[in-house]
């Protein structure tokens, strides 16, 4: 288990509203969560928890964010936290402290923010400061932690500046009253050489640009999607300027006439489908992982115009990591209720000589609090995946335990959506979050295969099947 740090940080100053009147009192006690031991020398990115109050917006509101610590590489200490003001609205709170050597004392201790709604509209503007007589008490409290990897630390950006890397967060999600399945798909591209054959625009962020796309698919009208971006980095890796807001159990933007403004939890454990040392260390070509596998969303979503109004959608926030898509692959997220879950990733690698080879299928069937099969990686030959179009089937015995699984993509539900890796060539994917699904679990008993669970899903499952076109 590898080591990370904590320590509490307390900040006090004022805040007045976008027109300038009327300055009022504002401070936060957060605790922060770093996944490493801290490097001055380069950018650590951590977890913030804790307490705002900010009189005549928020009086001790729950606050949750992220910091991000780069004295050097970045020149700042970034701070962003959602808290909800006195009225229920979700409000952020985004700042940092530019740091300048020559005036250490007053760039470590001050903080510019600025405060928005969730729409995006600016609610005022914000000073605080770091009181040094505070110091020793923070060094009394800073420790070394074990970290684990929960959702939250899954969430978190991880490209550290290599060509060739794509990084994705994508979130899928069921509205309970309307039965309309929601994608937001978010990728980071940095392209793995200087011909940049993929188009993207230019920039000083060595050549990475994010983009991605979102799509709803209500079930009486044919699914919509729409893509944003790209857009360059910025050139300290900083976030693309008006590119959706991707933070841990927090998503906002816009792709054409779709809108979204939500956040998300989830108090189960991560769902490893690849082992999650393959995730940590980079130990295959991509690697998969849903940090929120039975999250529940809440917000709001407009679709031509229209506003829905989410409460307690469940879905799933995962995450993929790597140097492209698969040569061939099929996804399947299907929530079985009082959060069970299965989750399936199929894929035929892109490297020459594994072109031809069968599907590599990784299968977690979560029942409870237990994960079958144990160990993903070393059962994947035991699991059969055929990948097609409208219907495909997985199918696999571990133990005394054989899984059979068949997922249905009727054509008019489906979204056709073109990628490209970071070497530039093209793959295609058909995606829908109403698919079809039948599940079936059987265990062997005296000589005999008996049922040890069965789940039909109609139009709530989420899947997808990608190839090169």
């Amino acid at each position: 288990m590898r080591m990370g740090m904590r320590f509490t940080e307390r900040m006090a100053g004022t805040w007045c509203t976008v027109d300038g009147c009327g300055e009022q009192p504002i401070g936060f006690d957060m605790q922060a969560d770093v996944p490493t031991v801290l490097h001055p020398f380069g950018t650590v990115s951590g977890r913030l928890v804790g307490t705002l109050v900010a009189v005549g917006l928020a009086q001790r509101a729950e606050a949750t964010g992220t910091i991000e610590i780069s004295p050097v590489e970045h020149r700042r200490i970034r701070y962003t936290l959602d808290f909800r003001g006195d009225d229920g609205a979700l409000l952020h709170l985004d700042g940092w402290k530019s740091i300048d050597w020559r005036r250490p004392v007053s760039t470590w201790t001050t903080l510019p923010a600025t405060i928005t709604a969730s729409g995006g509209s600016v609610v005022g503007t914000a000073t605080l400061r770091f009181r040094l007589r505070d110091l020793p008490d923070l060094a009394a409290r800073l420790r070394a932690t074990p970290w684990t990897d929960d959702a939250l630390a899954l969430q978190e950006p991880r490209w550290n500046g290599r060509p060739g890397r794509l990084e994705v967060w994508y979130e899928t999600f069921t509205d309970p009253v309307t039965g309309t399945g929601f994608w937001l798909h978010h990728e980071l591209v940095a392209p793995s050489g200087p011909s940049r054959r993929c188009g993207a625009p230019s920039s000083g962020g060595d050549g990475a640009y994010v983009h991605g796309w979102a799509a709803a698919f209500p079930p009486d009208s044919p699914p919509t999607w729409a893509r944003y971006g790209p857009r360059p980095l910025g050139p300290r890796r900083t976030p693309a300027e008006g590119a959706p807001r991707v933070e841990p159990g927090v998503r906002f933007g816009k792709a054409g006439t779709l809108r979204w403004d939500l956040c998300f939890e989830d108090h189960s454990r991560p769902l490893h489908t690849f082992p999650a040392v393959t995730w940590r260390h980079e130990l295959l070509p991509a690697a998969h992982v849903v940090p929120a596998p039975c999250a529940t969303f809440h917000g709001t979503v407009v679709v031509g115009g229209r506003t829905m109004v989410l409460a307690d959608a469940p879905g799933a926030a995962a995450r993929i990591y790597g140097h492209g898509n698969a040569e061939r692959w099929a996804w399947l997220h299907a929530d079985l209720g009082d959060g069970d879950v299965l989750e399936v990733v199929a894929a035929v690698p892109r490297r020459p000589g594994l072109r031809r080879l069968p599907p590599v299928t990784l299968v977690r069937l979560r029942r409870g609090r237990r994960d079958w099969p144990a160990h993903p990686l070393p059962s994947a030959p035991r699991m059969h995946c055929r990948i097609a179009l409208p219907g495909w089937t997985v199918s696999g015995r571990v133990g005394d335990r054989r899984l059979h699984v068949r997922v249905d993509q009727p054509a008019e539900r489906c979204v056709t959506v073109p990628y490209t890796d970071p070497d530039g060539d093209p793959a295609t994917c058909t995606n829908t979050e109403r698919a079809d699904a039948h599940v079936l679990l059987e265990r062997r008993q005296a000589g005999r295969w008996l049922p040890d669970g069965e789940w039909r899903l109609q139009g709530t499952a989420h899947a997808e099947v990608g190839g090169r076109p």
